[in-house]
């Protein structure tokens, strides 16, 4: 997977290891205690087997997750990180998700920091974010971080968008474990796709500013999301 040589300066030492590290489940981001919106499509009756959880997926990867991936590719190539925290928030509508998307940015700076200390960006994000940047724009900055380009940072946003969901799955309905490793295997090269565009719109917010990111929506996880988050007992925060 080859990073994008033609962005600002990005340290060096990273590569496909680090990429491995920061998209790993085991990174302590907190993203084990979300479900992506599974949970509540779980209740809904809208994710019930291995082939309506790759459809909830697919829907996934193709809206709230191609808009995660071109911002973590912005913040990756070097976009100000205040302008992008700024669009993300006008494109989650959903408080709880405005909600979640901050812990979760807070989280991922903390983690980032510990494993590569020093970085001003990530410094600067935290001072500039005490509660929290969206956690796309916070991916992206430690991506940046780790020596990897806005195409890796896109990478690991997509698969996140639907690797949350999946895992979070096998929990919720007990479903079989080889078949939810199936359905990201299977979505792949969609990913990949995915992935493509995010980057490509990145490169172009560099000049257009942040209204060349993808604002694609997607009402059934914001809606799922404001119901879930009333829920009195519920086994994900989000």
């Amino acid at each position: 997977m080859d990073t994008d040589t033609d962005t600002d300066t990005t340290p060096t030492g990273g590569g496909r290891a680090a990429l491995l590290v920061l998209a790993d489940g085991r990174f302590p981001a907190g993203g084990h205690a979300h479900s992506g919106g599974a949970e509540a499509a779980v209740k809904a009756g809208r994710i019930t087997d291995a082939a309506s959880l790759q459809e909830f997926c697919r829907g996934r990867l193709h809206t709230a997750g191609l808009v995660a991936a071109a911002f973590a590719a912005a913040a990756a190539a070097g976009h100000d990180p205040a302008d992008l925290d700024a669009a993300a928030d006008a494109r989650t509508p959903a408080p709880a998700l405005r909600t979640a998307a901050r812990r979760l940015g807070r989280q991922l700076t903390r983690a980032a920091r510990s494993v590569w200390p020093g970085d001003p960006g990530l410094a600067a994000l935290s001072a500039a974010f005490p509660r929290g940047a969206h956690q796309p724009v916070a991916l992206g900055l430690a991506a940046r971080a780790a020596g990897l380009g806005p195409l890796d940072a896109a990478h690991v946003a997509a698969y996140e968008s639907i690797g949350g969901p999946t895992t979070a799955t096998v929990r919720l309905l007990g479903l079989d474990p080889f078949e939810a490793t199936a359905v990201l295997a299977r979505l792949a090269p969609e990913l990949d796709a995915v992935a493509e565009r995010a980057a490509a719109a990145a490169a172009r917010a560099r000049t257009e500013g942040t209204g060349a990111l993808p604002a694609a929506a997607s009402p059934l996880l914001e809606i799922g999301a404001q119901a879930h988050a009333a829920w009195p007992v519920r086994l994900f925060a989000s």
